[in-house]
């Protein structure tokens, strides 16, 4: 194993330190034409304190769906020639009917890049929220939940705040599914029979995780500081106390790429869209995430 002069350890540390402060190169798609995403994005980008901070390149869409500029934005970062991805909105149904099958852009996403493992974060104020599953019926969780899916979640949470938010040690709590964590079996089993087995088996990778904590408690210690994320079971578990504190802020981003994606946390909005009165914080935020995921990833590399 060859060993690093001391010379060569400041020139390394050199080109490191100047990549940090070099201007990334952050994709945005503009999501639906008839939604939103054209106007929190020009909104953002007017603003010089968001415009500062990296070379933007926007990418628009010319069908009526939003979807080619995802996919072009995709075929760009694939190439090595952007470091972030910025999403907006896109309406899921609109481009299904286009004769595109499409569930999401995360999971577009870590298909177009053959990711296997990915997750799901959702980052407010102090909040950050991995959901084990995502758009799920309610009725549908029990049964599809696994110890492999919540190991998984949690395996990408500790490595993504790790990388990208400089966490050495994460605190991570897992939610239970049932109220009470189901009372010892009484009103659910899948604490004992999932959640439990699950949290033991990665607590030697991620020896500061804790858990199953009920619901109506987690979030409250995350909120004030006590836990670093949390992982929800299912979709509005988590979005539900993430949206009360950070409805307008909120950003969406997805763990286990090849690539830095984040999205603003909100929707099309047909009802406000071309009336220039959306909020363009949300889209800000994510933009901000983006930068600094990119920043701290190369410290951490």
């Amino acid at each position: 194993m060859a060993v690093k002069t001391k010379k060569e350890s400041i020139h390394f540390y050199k080109i490191a330190e100047f990549s940090i402060y070099m201007k990334p190169t952050v994709l945005i798609t503009t999501g639906d034409p008839k939604g939103i995403g054209p106007e929190v994005t020009k909104k953002a980008l007017q603003d010089p304190r968001i415009k500062s901070l990296a070379n933007f390149f926007v990418i628009e869409s010319v069908d009526k769906t939003g979807f080619d500029a995802i996919k072009n934005a995709v075929n760009v970062l694939k190439k090595g020639k952007a470091q972030a991805l910025v999403t907006a909105p896109v309406n899921k149904e609109a481009i299904n009917k286009s004769g595109i099958p499409f569930s999401g852009h995360t999971e577009y996403l870590a298909k177009s890049t053959n990711t296997k493992k990915f997750a799901m974060m959702l980052c407010g104020g102090p909040l950050k929220i991995t959901t084990v599953t995502r758009h799920v019926p309610l009725k549908n969780i029990s049964r599809i939940l696994t110890q492999a899916k919540i190991i998984e979640a949690v395996r990408l949470t500790d490595t993504s705040l790790k990388k990208y938010f400089g966490i050495k040690n994460p605190r991570i709590g897992v939610c239970a599914l049932n109220p009470h964590c189901g009372e010892g079996g009484k009103i659910g089993r899948e604490e004992q029979s999932i959640i439990i087995p699950a949290i033991k088996k990665i607590r030697r990778f991620v020896p500061k995780i804790q858990g199953p904590i009920s619901g109506d408690v987690i979030f409250y210690m995350a909120y004030n500081g006590k836990l670093d994320a949390v992982i929800s079971m299912y979709h509005d578990q988590g979005l539900g106390p993430l949206k009360m504190i950070a409805f307008e802020k909120g950003v969406n981003v997805t763990l286990g790429l090849p690539f830095i994606r984040t999205s603003p946390d909100h929707g099309t909005a047909y009802d406000i869209a071309g009336k220039d009165i959306a909020n363009p914080n949300s889209m800000k935020e994510a933009i901000k995430l983006a930068i600094t995921m990119h920043k701290l990833d190369i410290v951490t590399m």
